[in-house]
């Protein structure tokens, strides 16, 4: 299925063949625009399109005197910050294999990446520091390491900002050397644990052709602020919200945290924000809760948006910004567009935004794919889709059941080279050209695609039937008592599989019920109200969907950086009960 489906025309877009040319398109036609802002104060906390392209050019050319090689592979590490894209932009520019990590990671999971990535530089904020100094002596390849915020050289630890001056200084600052397009670029590892550690081998040309399949389906503009949230070291958001706004001469501002979010997006008065279901999840709750709040107010808000709807159909657009102007003014006032990946959101959360005049839109796709394999679009989108796949993109159904679901299987330019001296790994989901994604799924008769969920996280029914645990956590993610969930299958006692469910409960909710009702919140009242909703929607259910097991704990589920809940520790949770 290919993108020519698409009734809406695509937009006209720049080439682009390396990273290089990101930076020089942009110093060409807007050099003095802001192109990164860190709103956290650091060495190097704004640069223009043209400052990025000179300190690229002069922390790359700073790097070849240290005695690095080209094709040698440097780990970035940091916040996310303007920093971090210099080095990042330096390294793959530069001809070196840039090794992004997730700074979350603990330090154990680190030193597992920085060895089998064969890492032989590192780029780091000032809160890695002694751990790289220890490391120095564990990883025997890791030779030079550079300190974003040193201000000279001490014990062995290069400055960013020094090398950055003294080639200022120099007057033999090179140029950018000749780059492969489709040699290896970045190394993305899916994991830090030991033995479970997998490197996704990236190139400019897979990154790039992304790009420039993003840009023709959705318009992103110079005049756009991105506020940037999610960690930087993710394909997504490095692809997406990093590399994205660089190609079409935007601008990202980097928040302070994810807990000043609000307070940074009246700042930036951002235009696109990117993030997770969870993120968005939170804001639509803190609006349906305000309005609550103001009982009048809550009684013309259906009116209005009926309003809204029927003057939007008179060609009135921008009419339900202007009606809901004070929920939109808490977001800074501008915001134009959200997109949300890595997960797939709740399309109650889509449609409620949307009903305010917010645009929203989802993509699908993994860091094998650069990342994205298909997005919808502002003017031809269903929220209950993943999108429609990109322009390169070909995407098939492996052995479709009769409901026309099987593993998605992807083509394209943007498909991985394969993955980090893993042979095995990399045969066991590329065939003849095709990568399996390992998620369930189907084409529509328009052209979107659809995610029913992992293929490993399967149950097989007693009748034989597939069950996306996905599916289920959905529907119980609608009940208000409920504020995460993990649908899991386990062995029953006649050896088959029975659908089982792990539940946090929603604390805010329970006290609101405890308190309008006179009761007091225990142990016993939690346990039994989740059962009683989890039988109210068995009722809705087929048997062979149905939930046999609950089991609540109070703690949330350990999270990835996405905010996607980690279900391989989830027999180990479920064990402790």
């Amino acid at each position: 299925m290919k993108v020519t489906d698409d009734p809406v025309p695509l937009f006209t877009v720049h080439h682009l063949t390396t990273f290089q040319d990101i930076l020089t398109h942009c110093l060409r036609t807007v050099p003095n625009k802001i192109a990164l802002e860190d709103l956290n104060p650091t060495p190097i906390s704004k640069v223009t399109y043209a400052e990025l392209h000179e300190y690229v050019l002069q922390f790359g050319s700073a790097l070849k005197r240290t005695g690095l090689k080209e094709r040698d592979h440097i780990v970035v590490i940091s916040e996310n910050r303007v920093q971090w894209g210099i080095a990042f932009l330096a390294c793959t520019t530069f001809n070196y294999v840039a090794v992004p990590i997730d700074k979350n990671l603990k330090e154990n999971e680190i030193v597992t990446i920085l060895h089998a990535s064969d890492a032989k530089g590192a780029v780091f904020s000032e809160a890695y520091r002694e751990m790289f100094i220890e490391f120095k002596h564990t990883v025997k390849g890791l030779q030079i390491l550079v300190d974003m915020d040193l201000d000279t050289r001490v014990n062995g630890l290069q400055s960013m900002t020094e090398m950055i001056v003294k080639e200022q200084m120099s007057t033999k600052t090179g140029s950018f050397p000749k780059l492969a397009p489709e040699a290896l670029a970045i190394l993305v590892f899916t994991s830090g644990s030991m033995g479970r550690a997998k490197g996704v081998m990236l190139s400019q040309k897979n990154i790039c052709t992304n790009l420039m399949d993003m840009l023709r389906m959705i318009s992103i503009r110079p005049a756009d602020r991105f506020l940037s949230v999610l960690p930087i070291h993710h394909s997504y958001e490095c692809t997406c919200g990093f590399l994205c706004p660089l190609t079409a001469g935007a601008s990202a501002h980097y928040a302070r945290s994810l807990k000043t979010i609000v307070e940074d997006m009246q700042k930036v008065r951002p235009t696109i924000l990117l993030g997770v279901p969870l993120l968005y999840e939170k804001m639509y709750r803190r609006i349906t809760a305000a309005i609550a709040e103001k009982r009048l107010t809550s009684k013309v808000i259906t009116p209005l948006k009926k309003i809204a709807g029927m003057m939007e159909m008179f060609g009135a657009k921008e009419f339900r910004r202007k009606v809901f102007a004070e929920i939109h003014g808490k977001f800074g006032g501008a915001v134009r567009l959200f997109i949300v990946g890595g997960a797939a959101p709740d399309p109650r959360v889509a449609e409620g935004l949307r009903s305010f005049g917010f645009n929203f839109v989802q993509g699908y796709g993994l860091t094998e794919t650069s990342p994205i394999l298909a997005v919808n679009r502002e003017s031809n989108f269903k929220d209950e889709a993943a999108g429609i796949p990109l322009p390169s993109v070909n995407i098939r159904i492996s052995a479709p059941d009769n409901e026309g679901r099987g593993e998605i299987l992807a083509k394209a330019p943007t498909v991985m080279l394969g993955y980090y001296k893993n042979e095995k790994a990399t045969a066991d989901v590329m065939e003849d050209g095709w990568f399996h994604t390992g998620d369930f799924g189907f084409i529509d008769d328009d052209g979107f695609v659809h995610i029913n969920g992992r293929k490993k996280n399967v149950i097989i029914a007693r009748n034989g039937e597939n069950v996306f645990p996905e599916e289920l956590e959905d529907l119980i993610h609608g009940l208000p008592f409920v504020l995460e969930s993990v649908v899991y299958g386990a062995k029953d006692a006649s050896g088959g599989e029975e659908i089982c469910v792990l539940l946090v409960p929603n604390a805010e909710h329970f006290i609101e019920h405890a308190q309008k009702h006179g009761l007091e919140v225990t142990s016993q009242l939690v346990e039994k109200t989740l059962n009683d909703e989890i039988r109210k929607l068995n009722k809705t259910l087929p048997i062979h969907k149905q939930i046999r097991k609950v089991t609540v704990q109070e703690r949330e589920f350990e999270k990835t950086t996405t905010q996607k809940i980690k279900r391989y520790l989830i027999n180990q949770e479920d064990s402790t009960h």
